[in-house]
């Protein structure tokens, strides 16, 4: 894979059921079974008001910073790194979803929307170890593994429809598809489903990007809290090459549904 290439997957680098909906019981014999199943679900209905988004402002303060997970250095996403979604052209429209999730760009239309560059620190004492297998020392000593969070804010259900749409992509293109990102041609070749656990829903999936006979494994992590919706597309520079595999950053999925609850 060409180091353009890399270095926009590794900083782009970046699901989950649709909540099942209450339904009305039906209605009895008795005439007055049906006004009492309308009135509650009136209740139901003035008890769970439309989600509403948070502000730009809000969802700032909902966002990771440095310090809010040990072992990992947090910032701002600098605007060179952010992919647009107008940047990102799919072969296959349900495809669209993940593309957009795993370029670390917004899913949907929030109405508010920020990015962190979340990179972990190398583990203590990886780079002191006296390794005479080249590879093995390789690995210990950039075993970093860089996380692209997308964070955004839905008024309704925007951050559930986000989530079925990203299922949906995950389930109808684990073959493989084509995109094309800020004009540099992409090619998944594998979609495989991780367990992950955090929020009101989430779901994880490694991808397989394939370019040039070189194969790159990416983390793919999607949370909902409430009317938010985070992506986590994650790479791990001791993996890249040989499509080495890596774990799923936990640790910051954890945090960012924390301050999201």
């Amino acid at each position: 894979m060409r180091p353009t290439v890399i270095r926009r997957t590794a900083v782009a680098a970046s699901t989950v059921c649709l909540a099942l909906l209450a339904t009305a019981c039906g209605g009895g014999s008795d005439s007055g079974s049906g006004d009492k199943g309308a009135d509650a679900k009136g209740k139901d209905s003035a008890a769970k008001p439309a989600a509403k988004a948070l502000t730009a402002a809000e969802l700032e303060k909902a966002a990771l910073a440095q310090g809010d997970v040990k072992g990992h250095k947090i910032s701002k996403a600098a605007a060179k790194d952010v992919v647009s979604v107008d940047d990102i052209k799919v072969a296959k429209e349900v495809c669209a979803p993940l593309a957009d999730a795993l370029m670390g760009a917004q899913v949907g239309e929030p109405g508010a929307f920020t990015k962190r560059t979340v990179v972990s620190e190398p583990k203590k004492g990886s780079m002191d170890k006296q390794d005479t297998d080249a590879e093995g020392a390789f690995k210990a000593a950039f075993d970093i593994t860089t996380t692209q969070l997308a964070l955004g804010s839905y008024d309704g259900k925007g951050a559930e429809e986000s989530v079925a749409a990203l299922r949906t992509a995950a389930t109808e293109c684990a073959g493989g598809f084509d995109f094309t990102a800020a004009s540099e041609k992409q090619k998944v070749s594998k979609i495989t489903e991780e367990k992950v656990e955090g929020g009101e829903d989430a779901a994880a999936w490694t991808v397989q990007l394939e370019q040039d006979g070189e194969k790159v494994q990416l983390k793919l992590v999607a949370l909902r809290q409430g009317p938010s919706f985070a992506s986590f597309s994650s790479m791990n520079l001791a993996a890249m090459g040989g499509g080495g595999d890596f774990e799923l950053p936990t640790a910051v999925v954890e945090a960012q549904a924390a301050k999201l609850a």
